[in-house]
């Protein structure tokens, strides 16, 4: 794979040390030889669910194992990217753990896209894609809607290099429930539960030989997937990674978080805001954000659970929203700094 020189490349957990301490219808079979005992995920206008195939939704009871096809179907052939076989690629419904309690069995959406031509011996080796910012709300799901550009091409260079990519749509993205917005151990749980539902779907066509690849809040996800991989999935062999426009917020170990700035990019409002929804709604449930929030800022807040990134920005400029005018009060520190601890990165032990 060519690596840019704005791409930092990251060797596997052995050699990072340390864990987090963040605490359609259906084509195929519904049936699942796994003992299910987890709950039935409950779909929520305010967690921004809704607007889904019937792919998406598992109605029965969810098995306790991760990793497990619940539903296989093909990608539409307008999602196909360059180099990928139109005819091999896609859509699981799979399991997987949520990511903020760290136990409770739920299901996860992603897509597979393979090269074309003939596997190797032993199978693809496999890319983990872990993709930057789209939104909390379902409909924002990339296996649900057309990548962009810039993904579609860094996408396609590694399925002309001989990398088959499976691409995690995250917890919540797709399938009911929040969109846990910048936790990464949910977005590593769901990018390594991928590959292992992938293998089962695609025996002796996909190795067991990964390199997991982030971009933006993929970025953070991809590191935490090299932490989490040996404790969490050892059977997965994550050989290493590649993070580009790497940004994700670090705390030191003992560090007390702080609240959000409310001072530089003006774009940051937009992602501020998605965190305070999506992963409010786990770490802080119940918690009303609305009245701290200034009176141009409260259509953008609405529209989180409803519209994807681009047309939030565009939401965003429109009413003039940045960091220095989206608050009208400080929320209490317990509450905010509840979200920004549950979506920091410990620094110690990683380098």
């Amino acid at each position: 794979m060519k690596i840019t020189k704005q791409s930092r490349v990251f060797a596997p957990l052995s050699l990072l040390g340390g864990v987090l301490a963040l605490t359609l219808s259906a084509c195929g079979s519904d049936s699942v030889n796994v003992a299910a005992t987890g709950p039935v995920p409950v779909a929520n206008a305010t967690y921004g669910d809704g607007g889904m195939p019937a792919f998406y939704t598992w109605q029965s009871a969810v098995p306790n194992q991760p990793g497990v096809v619940l539903r296989q179907a093909p990608l539409p052939a307008e999602f196909a990217l360059d180099h990928s076989d139109p005819a091999q690629n896609a859509r699981l419904l799979y399991t997987s753990t949520e990511g903020v309690d760290g136990k409770t069995p739920i299901t996860v959406s992603g897509a597979v896209y393979l090269p074309r031509g003939t596997p190797p011996a032993g199978g693809w080796p496999i890319i983990a894609w872990t993709h930057g910012t789209v939104g909390i709300a379902d409909i924002c799901a990339p296996s649900f809607r057309q990548r962009s550009d810039r993904d579609k091409a860094y996408l396609g260079t590694m399925l002309a290099q001989g990398y088959a990519v499976v691409a995690t749509d995250y917890q919540g993205l797709g399938t009911p429930g929040p969109h846990p917005y910048l936790v990464h151990r949910a977005e590593a749980y769901s990018a390594l539960d991928a590959v292992r539902a992938a293998l089962a779907a695609f025996p002796g066509v996909l190795s067991n030989k990964v390199v997991a690849a982030g971009q933006s809040q993929g970025s953070g996800a991809t590191i935490a997937t090299l932490q989490y991989a040996p404790a969490y999935a050892p059977d997965v062999r994550v050989v290493g990674g590649v993070a580009t426009g790497v940004y994700f917020p670090l705390v030191a170990s003992g560090t007390a978080p702080s609240a959000p700035a409310q001072t530089g990019d003006a774009g940051n409002s937009v992602y501020l805001l998605l965190a305070i929804r999506g992963t409010g709604a786990l770490v802080v449930p119940g918690f009303d954000f609305r009245p701290y929030l200034s009176e141009r800022a409260q259509p953008l807040y609405d529209a989180t659970v409803t519209s994807c990134l681009d047309q939030l920005d565009t939401l965003q400029q429109a009413n003039g929203v940045d960091q220095t005018n989206y608050l009208k009060a400080m929320p209490p520190i317990d509450k905010i700094g509840a979200i920004v601890a549950a979506t920091s990165t410990p620094v110690a032990g990683s380098r």
